[in-house]
This record gives C-alpha cells, sequence and structure tokens, in this order.
C-alpha cells in the first residue's frame, strides 16, 4: 500500500512539482492540490502526509508565508488538528516552513505563533548549500523526529531564501531546546555551530528546522526535495555526498508501510 500525500500549493508555489517527485520516487501516491480546492472540501481523511512545498505563496506580500497561514487558521484550523491527532505526517519547506509557524502547528500545534522566520540577517536572498547537524546538543532530550529516521549526523543540502533567520523569545526558544525539537542546525564541515556563510540567515541557536513534540511534523528552511540524487550536490565529485534529501521522503512512507 502507497501511503497518500497531499501537497498544497497556491499563487506563488514554485517547488510543488519537485516535491511531487520527490514523494513518488520514494513510493508515495501524490495529489497536488490547490488550497482552493482543499479550503472547499475540508476534508484530510484520504491522506496520511500533508507537504506544504517552497516558493512565495501570494508573493509574499505580506510577509513570507503570511497570507497561506491565515487561510489555514480560518477554514482548516479543525480538520488539520485533526488529521494530525489521528497520527498523520506533515511536513513544510523552506516557504511551507514560514507558513506552519505562522499558522501556529509549529512548534505545539496550537494555532498560536510563537516563532518566525524573518528577514536574514546579510539583508539579501541567499542562495547556497549548508551543512547540517542532525545530533543533538549535550544535555537536550532527543525528539526522535520520524522524518530523520537513520540521518547521518552530518548531512548537506541547499537553501534560498530571503526571510530563513529562526527567532524567538528566549522562553520559548529555552522550551524548544529543553524538548529537543530543533533537529536541525546550521553547522560548518567539522559539526560545529558557525556563522555566516554557514549559518546562512543569522538563525538563533543556528536552527535549521524544529518538529512537534511527537516528531511527526516537521518544519525545516532547506530543500530536502532539491537534493533527491548524488549528483545534485557540488560536491558529489569531490567529497563524499548522497542524495540525503531522499531519506527524508523514503522515512515519511516507510513510516505508513
Amino acid at each position: 500500500m502507497k501511503p497518500n500525500v497531499l501537497i498544497v500549493r497556491t499563487a506563488g508555489t514554485n517547488c510543488d512539482k519537485e516535491t511531487e517527485f520527490a514523494f513518488n520516487s520514494a513510493g508515495a501516491r501524490t495529489s497536488l492540490r490547490h488550497i482552493n480546492y482543499i479550503k472547499e472540501k475540508n476534508d484530510f481523511s484520504d491522506y496520511q502526509i500533508i507537504a506544504i512545498p517552497g516558493g512565495f505563496s501570494y508573493g509574499d506580500d505580506l510577509g513570507a508565508g503570511k497570507i497561506m497561514s491565515l487561510e489555514f487558521i480560518y477554514w482548516l484550523k479543525e480538520s488539520l488538528s485533526k488529521f494530525i491527532e489521528k497520527g498523520g505526517l506533515m511536513i513544510g519547506i523552506c516557504n511551507g516552513f514560514q507558513i506552519m509557524v505562522k499558522t501556529g502547528i509549529l512548534p505545539d500545534l496550537d494555532f498560536k505563533q510563537k516563532v518566525t522566520l524573518t528577514d536574514n540577517d546579510s539583508g539579501r536572498f541567499e542562495d547556497r548549500w549548508v551543512y547540517l547537524s542532525t545530533k543533538e546538543r549535550t544535555g537536550e532530550k532527543k525528539v526522535k523526529s520520524i522524518w530523520l529516521k537513520d540521518m547521518p549526523q552530518l548531512i548537506s543540502l541547499p537553501v534560498a531564501h530571503g526571510e530563513g533567520k529562526f527567532y524567538a523569545n528566549n522562553s520559548i526558544l529555552d522550551k524548544i531546546e529543553a524538548n529537543g525539537q530543533a533537529v536541525l542546525r546550521y553547522v560548518d564541515r567539522e559539526s560545529k555551530l558557525a556563522g555566516y556563510p554557514l549559518n546562512p540567515n543569522g538563525s538563533l541557536n543556528n536552527i535549521a528546522g524544529i518538529c512537534d513534540i511527537s516528531g511527526r511534523v516537521l518544519g525545516l528552511m532547506p530543500h530536502p526535495e532539491r537534493c533527491i540524487f548524488k549528483h545534485h550536490s557540488p560536491l558529489w565529485q569531490g567529497q563524499k555526498s548522497e542524495g540525503y534529501g531522499l531519506r527524508f521522503f523514503i522515512n515519511a512512507v516507510g513510516f505508513f508501510k
């Protein structure tokens, strides 16, 4: 049986086809739907996985992901809560991550915004490959994210965003750290926390991705769907590399198999 994946798109979404290809390559069955169709149906019971891909939804005219987050809050809050409570998986990539935090899906699924992804410290659009650590920091609990199962401790993925700086007040940030929800961090080649350009946006605590307490809901700024094959990486000839991004999608499909 192949799990059904709902890929949500709207005006300005531009990574939907790549996300669909990644899930299909991992063995899933996909449905690519416009947000208006989803609002009209208002039912996620046919799906096991929901993906919000990257891009610039509605041109990011009111801030990255803001308009689409309001659509989730005012039209889809109840049905989305039921979907996650029943064991569904969810991933938000780049603009999808921005939508999820502004909806309040992450970090606590209470539909109250507690963190944000704001303008890069550099003041410019950052389009580069980065190193990411999947290893917890000393003293933290470890959320076992389904999406990161059997992932190497150091991976490389591309980023492409103008508003990717993870920001929260100290109490929320401390809670995320204490719960072990910061599952991806920007690092150098030796897995050490590093500044710009290795941390491309100035994210607090070098956070590149977080998940909920259950480990089933993941949001991240880097693009796993853009690193499906080994030769996608600029390091594929000179250094050991692989299509690390595909593992995210294989893990999600394997969870239901």
